[in-house]
């Protein structure tokens, strides 16, 4: 059986993915701003100059790897907090999803832990930006809990930012413990347990007038 010919935006894409595969790789040991756009096109068999025609520059290709660590992962928390669950529910599926996603996608995991605090400014503001709008989302979805109806806009944010903040030392966690499953396993009751006593305390919280 002859095979159907690949399309030209087919092979645009495939090349596309190859250079954020090697992007990955080749950040796994060190930060993007140590890379070479030549290092790169090297990597993926290209030309530097065929670079361009999927990036503007490093840090375009390292801001398009942050919106694909993201992405995904907003969607399914998005989607547990879906159909009023309850409270431990939504702590134990979400971190159950963190888990999962941190196995899933170890790489861009390390890449965004790496970046956060040394790549390129674009880069770091780009991983602040989407931790602010999970913050955001959480903070909206928190508003409509039981107990928070007279809390104040600013005091929904700073327990969203507490849960978020948890949420990511708890994936930079998992990553340090790869390959010792039983240090996981700890780590992910004391997530559980922490982010349920920050609700449980939280929603005792009165707002000042």
């Amino acid at each position: 059986m002859v095979a159907e010919p690949i399309s030209r935006v087919q092979r645009k894409e495939r090349t596309r993915r190859a250079i954020l595969d090697a992007a990955l790789e080749l950040s796994d040991e060190s930060t993007l701003a140590a890379i070479s756009l030549r290092q790169v096109a090297k990597q993926v068999g290209i030309v530097p100059t065929a670079f361009y025609r999927h990036f503007d520059s490093i840090e375009a290709l390292g801001l398009a790897l942050v919106d694909e660590a993201f992405a995904s992962l907003r969607t399914m928390i998005r989607e547990i907090r879906r159909g009023d669950p309850a409270l431990a529910d939504i702590v134990d599926r979400s971190v159950g999803v963190l888990v999962d996603h941190v196995h899933e996608q170890r790489a861009h995991f390390l890449f965004i832990a790496r970046e956060r605090a040394a790549g390129p400014p674009g880069v770091r503001d780009a991983i602040r930006h989407q931790i602010e709008l999970f913050e955001r989302e959480l903070a909206t979805d928190l508003a409509r809990l039981p107990g928070t109806d007279s809390w104040s806009a600013e005091d929904l944010r700073v327990l969203s930012n507490l849960i978020v903040t948890a949420m990511v030392a708890t994936a930079e966690s998992i990553l340090s413990a790869a390959g010792r499953p039983d240090v996981e396993k700890q780590l992910v009751e004391q997530a559980r347990t922490q982010l349920r006593m920050v609700l449980v305390g939280a929603l005792n919280w009165q707002s000042k007038p």
